[in-house]
């Protein structure tokens, strides 16, 4: 494999990883708040839609990002008040929004576009531009690093950029500041964190908001920067690999990233090499595009050693009288 070939295959990673992150970063923080959140894929999904959808009939990219963030955050409402609010199942929470988010985009987008469920196809203003960074034309003569920065760290949209300082910023968020401690807290003994006379309740809905912002990004990057318009089910199943780079990760930002790397690795890989021959026998196209989902079942099924969620987790937190 030649340089620019490897070059190539780390930006098709990079951009193929970036919704990945986003929504591994919202089920962290939802998660280690004591929210399980199955339904990344429905408010991925949503956002996704309500982004494409405004963003091509007010010809920004700026006002769709704003409604896929709004729609994901309404769902994330309705996630919080039904976990929360009613102390309700989560799982089934998070499977219904995956539902309802499945049908009601394919049935707005219909009767709003009339184009079988999918929003028209987004130029110009209403999608995200590859941002050129400063100084390619002077680095781009230098040997190996003018290549390596002009083919796979310039030329990426806003999103890409976002989703990489989203890392260290919930790392420091996380780790390093009170908010993030009572955070963990709330995730392994509520009770404690009750009786500090600090207030569960706030605490998991500013978690099940955060996730609703990074969802929203993630959904809004898929239509309106990764492609040009939503399709139906586009997210292909995307929250549930975060779910499970999550899973992976041991609920850690800087494991998310190379989690959600490897992820997006396998479906570059997949996309560019058809057909690999090994030793005279070819791999199917169909295996190379199935790779990233039998990882998911790999590490879903324990494989990758032992992953302890925060204890609380899924348990709706009763307040002793």
């Amino acid at each position: 494999m030649d340089l620019m070939t490897f070059l190539q295959l780390g930006d098709s990673t990079f951009r193929l990883s970036t919704p990945l992150l986003l929504a591994c970063l919202a089920g962290l923080f939802s998660e280690r708040a004591g929210i399980f959140d199955i339904g990344l894929e429905g408010k991925m999904l949503a956002a996704a839609f309500f982004s494409g959808a405004i963003a091509f009939v007010s010809g920004s990219v700026w006002l769709g990002l704003l409604a896929g963030i709004g729609a994901s955050l309404a769902l994330s409402l309705v996630h919080g008040l039904a976990s929360i609010t009613f102390r309700g199942n989560q799982l089934i929470s998070g499977v219904a929004i995956n539902f309802l988010a499945a049908g009601l985009t394919v049935v707005v987008a219909q009767d709003w576009f009339g184009q079988g469920g999918r929003t028209p196809q987004l130029a110009g203003a209403a999608r995200f531009q590859n941002i050129t960074l400063p100084f390619t034309e002077q680095i781009g003569h230098v040997p190996f690093l003018g290549p390596v920065y002009v083919e796979l760290i310039s030329g990426h949209t806003f999103i890409v950029y976002l989703a990489a300082l989203c890392v260290p910023a919930a790392w420091w968020l996380l780790f390093r500041t009170r908010f993030g401690l009572r955070l963990r807290a709330v995730g392994e003994n509520p009770a404690a964190v009750d009786t500090a006379g600090i207030s569960v309740v706030r605490l998991r809905f500013v978690a099940v908001g955060i996730c609703g912002v990074l969802c929203g990004i993630a959904g809004a990057y898929l239509a309106t920067a990764l492609q040009a318009g939503f399709i139906k089910d586009m997210t292909a199943g995307r929250g549930f690999i975060a779910l499970a780079a999550l899973i992976f990760a041991k609920w850690r930002p800087w494991y998310a990233l190379y989690a959600c790397l490897l992820f997006g690795l396998l479906q570059a890989v997949a996309l560019r090499f058809q057909n690999i021959n090994l030793g005279g026998f070819v791999l199917p196209v169909q295996f190379m595009d199935a790779l990233p989902y039998i990882l998911t079942v790999v590490i879903l099924a324990g494989f990758v050693g032992k992953a302890i969620p925060p204890r609380a987790g899924g348990e709706p937190y009763v307040k002793e009288r």
